[in-house]
């Protein structure tokens, strides 16, 4: 057989055995290791050893479970519902204001945490309640909730960046700056589509009412503000350090859970259940993604040794003579397709081998097209019949909002989501000026 079609069936059978179910790292390790025995002989056991002492070695990693723990214990110690209140109160009076709220809410999550799950978790059981009870329409909630909780995987800290920054072997710095403006575009874009509809359609969106705004004193308001005060010193503490340069990346993130815990102790929140459930998902979920990056590591070395990549690149560009933004939107298209059925970091271990040498031959920046990962992950959620986000917000979700109304609300959610990829597809700086001016300057 040639390498060639080594690759391919290495392909085709790690695709076979994730459709049985099994375990994405268990499936992934396991065809790298049995494809390198036979190729290498008994060497090829080295190949699985090396990439765990290259994990092993990689300082970022540090940082995966230090965001975990962080968002976990925003979420546990339930210091969200206090920043809801605030929203609710202060854009509540406008059509469609706390569908506004809602994202500005979810924009400070992921700026906590790096996980869609926390921001869908903290907007079905905070804002969905209070937006259904207000006269909310349910696809427009429902779209609110599930675009917003996208957003933690894109606005640093994004634990997703931190995955591609260690399969790509590109710095987790950069990459965390250059998902920054692209998140906060894509939030604009959602606040400016809910503000637009629910001003041409207020009964989307009600207002609070005369009497209910009254009952509000301008005091109250203010001293509601105060809510605001904990998450902007953890994201200071956290962010600002590290962009003056007084904290590397890997103390910045201890930092973020060392202050989300001292939050928790201010609210008198931090229970011995709370600290409990925090750092059993926290191993749970950091354990999870080191097998993953493992495995994604050994299938990309034998991929490597097989010379697969120059395959597929002379395949592209010599027998289909296909331009390199083609081959880009072709990929982009793919991720597309496998997050129907693939989570984030499933897509990426699958075919980050493949696509990550691929773009750079193609001379692309590989920070850039991590954003552009990322984004599409982030279309690929909410894409029916089977993206992510859909059934996990089925799950959390009251009764009396059916499938059909969650499917049809993602949809001008989507349409945003595409235009933003494309904006920052046609302008790449978008995503590199921010790592540009701080070039050098950070540690770690």
């Amino acid at each position: 057989m040639t390498y060639e079609l080594i690759a391919l069936f290495m392909f085709a059978s790690m695709m076979m055995l994730l459709m049985t179910g099994q375990r994405v790292f268990g499936v992934i390790g396991a065809v790298a290791v049995m494809a390198a025995l036979p190729l290498w002989g008994t060497g090829g056991v080295e190949i699985a050893f090396a990439q765990s002492i290259k994990l092993m070695k990689w300082y970022p990693l540090l940082t995966l479970p230090m965001f975990i723990f962080m968002g976990y214990m925003l979420s546990e110690s339930r210091i969200a519902d206090d920043l809801y209140r605030m929203f609710h109160v202060w854009f509540g009076p406008v059509p469609g204001g706390l569908a506004i709220g809602t994202i500005g809410l979810m924009v400070i999550i992921s700026a906590m945490n790096g996980l869609s799950v926390a921001g869908m978790a903290i907007g079905a059981t905070i804002a969905l309640p209070e937006l259904l009870r207000r006269g909310y329409d349910k696809q427009m909630i429902t779209g609110v909730i599930q675009g917003g909780s996208s957003l933690g995987i894109l606005i640093p800290p994004s634990v997703v960046l931190v995955l591609y920054g260690m399969i790509a072997r590109q710095p987790v710095s950069q990459l965390w700056l250059a998902g920054a403006v692209p998140g906060l575009l894509m939030a604009a874009l959602f606040v400016i589509y809910i503000a637009v509809r629910c001003h041409f359609q207020p009964h989307l969106g009600p207002a609070l009412t005369r009497e209910e705004r009254a009952e509000i004193t301008w005091s109250q308001r203010f001293a509601l503000l105060r809510a605001g005060i904990l998450p902007f010193m953890i994201f200071f503490l956290m962010n600002g350090l590290f962009l003056m340069g007084i904290t590397s990346l890997v103390e910045s993130s201890a930092v973020g859970a060392t202050a989300a815990m001292g939050a928790a102790i201010i609210k008198g929140r931090l229970t011995r259940e709370v600290f409990e459930n925090t750092v059993r998902k926290t191993l749970g979920i950091s354990c999870m993604f080191m097998w993953i990056i493992l495995a994604a590591l050994c299938f990309g070395a034998v991929f490597d040794g097989l010379g697969a990549v120059k395959a597929i690149e002379g395949f592209f560009l010599d027998r289909l003579g296909l331009d390199r933004w083609q081959i880009l939107i072709l990929m982009q298209l793919s991720f597309l397709l496998m997050g129907t059925f693939l989570d984030d970091t499933a897509m990426l271990v699958i075919v980050a081998p493949l696509y990550v040498p691929l773009v750079k031959a193609l001379e692309f920046d590989l920070v850039w097209y991590g954003v552009l990962y990322t984004i599409t992950c982030q279309i690929a959620y909410m894409t029916p019949p089977f993206g992510y986000n859909l059934f996990l917000m089925r799950a959390m979700a009251p009764p009396d909002i059916r499938l059909r109304d969650i499917y049809l609300s993602v949809i001008p959610f989507v349409a945003v989501m595409i235009l933003t990829l494309i904006i920052v597809m046609v302008f790449p700086q978008l995503a590199l000026w921010l790592p540009a001016q701080f070039q050098g300057k950070l540690q770690g």
